[in-house]
């Protein structure tokens, strides 16, 4: 039986738009890019002409009318992306959706409604929950070989200097935050899918350097509902750049140390000292073929469901908990309250914008 082809289209022609046409590519055909929109016609034809895309438009409504696509890819800032996911659903496609998938919980239920009433679903691209190491982990914690989950650190430490503010929808709300939302909202979401629902949050966020509206670092006390804690930093002042996960369980510690994305030798496993258990030990070392953390990888996924017509993995609830998660940082960090999951409800400003029309603290030396 012949595998259906889907048709997609690209909108925006950044810097990240290669690493899709990558994804494409991986697919073996499955996915066909016929298309690609950019405000800018120059970007967009030089885009279009170094990766094959037939056609190219400057208009995001008449690249969906003339294309009809079965996928929307949207890589453009992340103040368009919900109004953009919106769009592409009522035309009839499924949609792939950087990260920020959108700016409040309020828009997180705007595409929930959107996909109730199309039979579409809109995922965000969070990557890092499809390497084959991470799916090996959790079917390890899930065995209860490793025993409870109880302490972990989840640091996204990195460098984001002037240039990178240069864009003018860089540094303000449009972008809808700085670091959490924009850097460490991949680890904090690979977080959540390691460990599951949090419940509660207690942070602070500040502006220290940079000269931008919005924090240039954050810091978060999470609580998960099993019972664990976990430390938070979301940095774009860290000169030395990592991203760093720690998960301490009952009988042994399992880190990952990388920076954009990982493979199988990214992790380290320590087994307790009350716990040398050679059996857990090759347990861990039987890894599956190494997939790593892609944007392929990902796509790939998506494909199946498509072809299953199931909700893809990061939809729905499992998006939405992770904007909830980054909203309650937010929230902690602008009223100095300690939020619970759940709690931010419709007539709260935090529902209907992530930072609740706050701001972050400005620190500067005495």
């Amino acid at each position: 039986m012949s595998l259906k082809t889907y048709r997609a289209v690209l909108a925006g022609t950044g810097s990240i738009g290669d690493a899709h046409v990558r994804a494409v590519d991986a697919t073996q055909g499955r996915i066909q890019l016929v298309g690609a929109t950019d405000i800018d016609a120059r970007r967009v034809a030089e885009f279009a002409a170094r990766h094959r895309i037939p056609e190219t438009f400057t208009d995001y409504a008449t690249m969906l009318r003339a294309t009809r696509p079965d996928l929307v890819i949207v890589a453009t800032p992340p103040g368009q992306h919900t109004a953009m996911s919106l769009a592409a659903m009522d035309a009839g496609a499924w949609v792939w959706c950087e990260k920020p998938l959108c700016g409040s919980l309020a828009d997180a239920d705007r595409i929930a409604a959107k996909e109730t009433a199309t039979g579409r679903y809109t995922a965000c691209v969070f990557q890092m929950r499809f390497a084959s190491s991470t799916a090996h982990l959790r079917e390890l914690a899930a065995s209860g070989q490793l025993g409870r989950p109880l302490v972990a650190v989840c640091n996204t430490l990195w460098f984001r200097d002037a240039a990178y503010y240069s864009a003018p929808w860089r540094g303000t709300w449009a972008e809808l935050g700085g670091p959490t939302m924009g850097l460490g909202i991949h680890a904090m979401d690979h977080l959540l899918h390691l460990w599951g629902d949090w419940v509660e949050v207690r942070a602070l966020a500040a502006t220290l350097d940079r000269a931008i509206e919005v924090e240039d670092v954050s810091m978060a006390m999470v609580t998960f509902a099993n019972g664990a804690v976990a430390s938070v930093v979301n940095s774009a002042l860290s000169p030395r750049q990592e991203t760093y996960i720690r998960l301490d369980y009952q009988k042994a510690t399992v880190e990952l140390t990388h920076l954009y994305s990982y493979a199988r030798d990214n992790w380290r496993f320590t087994l307790a000292p009350h716990a040398q258990d050679e059996g857990l030990l090759q347990a861990w070392q039987s890894f599956p073929p190494d997939v790593g953390s892609t944007h392929a990888a990902q796509l790939t996924a998506l494909v199946a469901d498509m072809d299953a017509n199931r909700r893809p993995l990061t939809s729905g609830t499992e998006a939405r908990r992770t904007v909830e998660l980054l909203t309650a940082i937010y929230k902690s960090a602008f009223t100095g309250e300690i939020v619970r999951a759940g709690s931010i409800q419709p007539g709260d400003p935090f529902h209907a914008a992530i930072h609740g029309g706050g701001r972050p603290a400005r620190r500067s030396p005495q």
